[in-house]
């Protein structure tokens, strides 16, 4: 197949780029700059423009761009900036795959983020409302710039995708640090649901969703039995043989954080019931099996 990558040079972007191109699929990286390589296609989301013969050849366009959301503080300006990059580049593919005749399959970037900041013990799916806060009305938006592609009957997919856990790269590479220099704890109570997703599951759920021609609309991308903070924070100690006796009391994480401590101290229990009820298998569907993955893959 071939795929038409955005977001290539990010955690999940280069991921997902090396496990295409090792099964033998061709991926084309659009690029801010000028071209380096035979694989790249420049494009320049800011003023609306991408190539459409680039689109045109491909099986599934796939959207990971974004800057990131673990930057902080939050100011005005850098919350302005994590939002035109996701919505100027969804929009600009949305448009340009809605001129095509026999468009590819979009698949674009959301988060959980969408369920908002904490939701308590209410167990949610694709079908509960969205939350409240940055991040959820983010979220909204950012699946509404597909809508010039879906109003021209697109196949397009939103990945609802939880955190990504791998020792390679992105939170949980920092994670594995902290804990294995004794430092590791809870975050607050501890009692609060954290979505997450093995690194592997994350990629096959995505090939499995661009294989599905009746795939369509929200994937929640998380763990399908899931875990507390508390219960997170026990079984990476236990893994890696350190303790973790010192919790993050909230008020140090508000002061650190600012705004971003609300993502991390808020509970947000969810299920990726699509994923299942369309016959996805996950390799690491619990938090144990999880933090094995993401340590030993």
């Amino acid at each position: 197949m071939r795929f038409v990558l955005a977001g290539a040079s990010g955690f999940l972007g280069q991921a997902l780029r090396t496990r295409l191109t090792g099964e033998g699929h061709e991926v084309t990286q659009l690029v801010r700059r000028p071209p380096q390589a035979a694989d790249q296609a420049q494009w320049d989301p800011d003023r609306g423009q991408v190539d459409a013969e680039v689109l045109a050849g491909a099986d599934a366009v796939v959207n990971l761009a974004g800057a990131s959301i673990g930057r902080v503080p939050w100011t005005p300006s850098y919350r302005q900036t994590i939002r035109t990059s996701r919505l100027a580049t969804t929009s600009t593919l949305a448009r340009a795959l809605a001129d095509l005749p026999e468009p590819p399959v979009f698949v674009s970037g959301s988060a959980t983020g969408y369920y908002g900041k904490d939701r308590g013990d209410l167990l949610l799916d694709e079908d509960s409302p969205p939350g409240d806060g940055f991040l959820a009305e983010l979220c909204r938006d950012w699946e509404a710039a597909t809508d010039p592609a879906e109003r021209a009957g697109v196949r397009v997919v939103h990945l609802r995708t939880s955190p990504v856990f791998d020792r390679s790269g992105g939170a949980f590479k920092v994670m594995e640090l902290q804990f294995r220099l004794g430092a590791g704890g809870r975050l607050g109570s501890g009692r609060q649901y954290l979505p997450m997703i093995a690194l592997d599951d994350w990629l096959s759920a995505v090939r499995f969703l661009v294989g599905r021609a009746d795939a369509r609309g929200p994937y929640n991308l998380t763990i399908p039995e899931p875990t507390t903070n508390a219960e997170f924070t026990k079984v990476l100690g236990a893994a890696l043989r350190r303790p973790t006796l010192l919790p993050v009391p909230a008020v140090a994480l508000r002061t650190a954080l600012g705004e971003f401590s609300a993502e991390m101290l808020g509970s947000v229990r969810l299920v990726p019931r699509r994923l299942l009820d369309a016959g996805f298998t996950f390799a690491a569907p619990d938090v144990s099996s999880l933090v094995d993955r993401a340590l030993h893959r």
